[in-house]
């Protein structure tokens, strides 16, 4: 069931997506190499907690961590750990926030120091852009499939592939509610577009084939060929004449 949200409501899910900004805003500034992905995670949980929210993450149907760090071929769910950030790793920070009931969600892609190829640069770059050109289809009346079909397009015109097994979702009261929201889809189709919807949009790409699978941790989601991937997400509210990044 798609949940509409009030005006407060979503001025509670803003609140909530300022805190999260606040605290990847200061981890983007910290990924560099020689920087364990734990130091990052402590670091995010202990600022959300003083910014008095609660890590979304932290707990969510096992999950051990407040952030998502996953490094080049590692698409989503990486679990921080000792592992160190490499000379142009392409590190992916995921992250979420709880204030007063409500959440918010949003993730980016960086290299630490000195990309390894134009590839990577240019991986980075598109799935911000494809997030941008998926916004551009969003308005009241337009359908749920038409944000996809934007980001796919975008993304393979650039020479890169969309995940097919994981996509965006609506958001609220919960972490994730309905509807999903995939990365491709055929323009024209799925729901309309209501006032009131929240949504997180993220677009995942991969340099190479869109095939993934879990390892054997039980959440770090990796492109079965190897290539490195990217990921980027802001949690969105749509109003009637416009829509809003809630976690910009």
């Amino acid at each position: 069931m798609i949940v509409i949200k009030t005006k407060e409501e979503i001025e509670k899910m803003r609140n909530s997506g300022k805190i999260l900004r606040l605290v990847l805003d200061m981890i983007k500034e910290k990924i560099e190499p020689g920087v364990r992905t734990i130091e990052l995670d402590r670091l995010a949980e202990r600022r959300i907690y003083e910014l008095g929210g609660v890590p979304a993450f932290k707990g969510y149907r096992g999950y051990p961590n407040a952030l998502c760090i996953s490094i080049n071929d590692e698409v989503i769910h990486g679990i921080p750990s000792d592992r160190v950030i490499q000379e142009g790793d392409v590190v992916k920070i995921d992250g979420g926030v709880i204030l007063n009931g409500y959440y918010s969600d949003a993730a980016f892609t960086k290299i630490a120091g000195t990309p390894k190829s134009d590839t990577d640069v240019k991986l980075v770059e598109v799935v911000e852009k494809a997030f941008f050109e998926g916004i551009a289809a969003i308005h009241v009346g337009a359908h749920l499939y038409d944000i996809g079909y934007n980001i796919q397009k975008f993304v393979e015109s650039n020479g890169f592939s969309v995940l097919r097994d994981y996509t965006g979702h609506g958001i609220g009261r919960n972490l994730h509610e309905d509807p999903s929201v995939p990365n491709y889809g055929k323009p024209g189709t799925g729901i309309s577009l209501k006032a009131g919807m929240t949504l997180a949009i993220e677009p995942m790409i991969t340099a190479g084939n869109y095939r993934v699978y879990v390892d054997k941790n039980g959440w770090t989601v990796k492109t079965v060929d190897g290539s490195n991937s990217a990921h980027f997400e802001h949690t969105v509210a749509i109003f009637e004449d416009h829509v809003e990044l809630l976690t910009e």
